[in-house]
């Protein structure tokens, strides 16, 4: 039985999609206005492959930023993958049995989000070897200086004084084995990840010159939608990582929580409440998390908060929050008391998932001459 979508998901949803070479096309709700010959690689409307690491239950911004836009994708295309990217969370000490944990919690988290496992297929990497055999492939045509200078490798090797793992510096390939083993032809990701995506292109160009036509480049499908700051520093993103227990919004968090949270979201001495992220982030960031948890636009935000001062608006962002996370608080309590069922939906996700990743591979294995 497919699990219904929970929450409040927005009517319409504002994407660019980005190919290479670099064009942008400008999509609203449900209809794309590609013409004819724009029709993405692949043909019959595309298919949408993204990953998400498992640590632990995602955030407001992570909700608002990436999985809403997840959920609204599945009916926009014949075919989307989901995968909880596990392998890529190695790159990174991990503690055994919390990995365990994490990956069943944010299969929960999904699922009460509106991922739907009869809509798109949801599956955990690691348990679809084509991904890290591919991954090794690509990886002998890619040259190391293209590697050195990607923003995963140089923001977190820099935490390291240069010394990261192997695993680190190939990240990128394999997030391009993930995408081009499915053959997707669309990839929602953030701004940060669009470099990232275009190794992906580069390595399928690169593969169908050397071995014949096998890949269409994916295009990037970025969100419009704002991202969410932090409640203690606005002039950063919302983390799991902020060392601030107030700074960040869990989707698990209670009313009480939540409450807190936003009372004590930094703002400004003025009084009034307007929206200006340059001038004024921290009450920005809670307009923009008024208009996106209510489902309406930040014109329509400030109109509601008109008389307002910012402690009294403060309670009216709380209640938006709290009307849009408790269904998916609830359904994630629900799922996680059932971890059998959870690891079942993973496995049929699983099996869908190597049903289309095989025979990619042999093709692969063929044409490169390992059979």
């Amino acid at each position: 039985m497919a699990l219904p979508v929970r929450g409040n998901v927005k009517q319409f949803f504002t994407t660019f999609i980005h190919c290479s070479p670099r064009r942008f096309l400008f999509t609203t709700g449900g209809a794309r206005t590609e013409t004819k010959d724009q029709e993405p690689p692949g043909g019959g409307g595309g298919r949408v492959f993204s990953g998400i690491q498992p640590t632990g239950v995602p955030h407001l911004g992570n909700y608002l930023g990436a999985l809403e836009s997840w959920v609204a994708l599945q009916g926009r295309y014949p075919s989307v993958l989901y995968s909880i990217v596990d392998l890529h969370s190695l790159t990174q000490p991990q503690e055994p049995a919390q990995l365990r944990r994490n990956i069943l919690d944010m299969a929960a988290s999904l699922l009460a989000c509106g991922i739907d496992p009869h809509a798109s297929i949801l599956f955990q990497q690691s348990q679809v070897p084509e991904h890290a055999e591919l991954s090794w492939i690509l990886g002998c045509l890619t040259s190391m200086p293209r590697l050195r200078h990607l923003p995963q490798w140089k923001m977190k090797s820099s935490k390291q004084k240069g010394e990261g793992s192997v695993g680190l510096y190939t990240y990128p390939v394999l997030q391009a084995a993930d995408i081009l083993l499915y053959k997707a032809t669309h990839v929602p990701v953030g701004e940060d990840q669009v470099q990232h995506l275009e190794l992906a292109q580069d390595l399928a160009r690169i593969f169908n010159n050397q071995y014949g036509d096998t890949f269409p480049e994916p295009c990037a499908l970025l969100s419009a939608t704002r991202k969410v700051k932090s409640l203690r520093d606005p002039a950063s993103k919302m983390s799991k990582s902020d060392a601030q227990r107030m700074a960040t919004v869990y989707l698990t968090d209670s009313p009480d929580d939540i409450a807190l949270k936003i009372r004590r979201a930094v703002t400004d001495s003025t009084s009034a409440v307007t929206f200006d992220p340059e001038a004024r982030p921290g009450v920005s960031n809670l307009v923009t998390i008024h208009a996106a948890t209510a489902a309406i636009t930040v014109e329509e935000a400030l109109a509601q908060a008109a008389g307002m001062d910012t402690g009294a608006y403060k309670s009216l962002v709380c209640e938006a929050v709290v009307h849009r996370l408790t269904p998916i608080r609830e359904e994630i309590e629900r799922l996680t008391a059932d971890r059998g069922h959870l690891e079942a939906l993973l496995a049929q996700g699983t099996h869908r998932a190597r049903d289309l990743a095989a025979p990619v591979l042999k093709d692969v294995r063929r044409r490169v001459g390992l059979s």
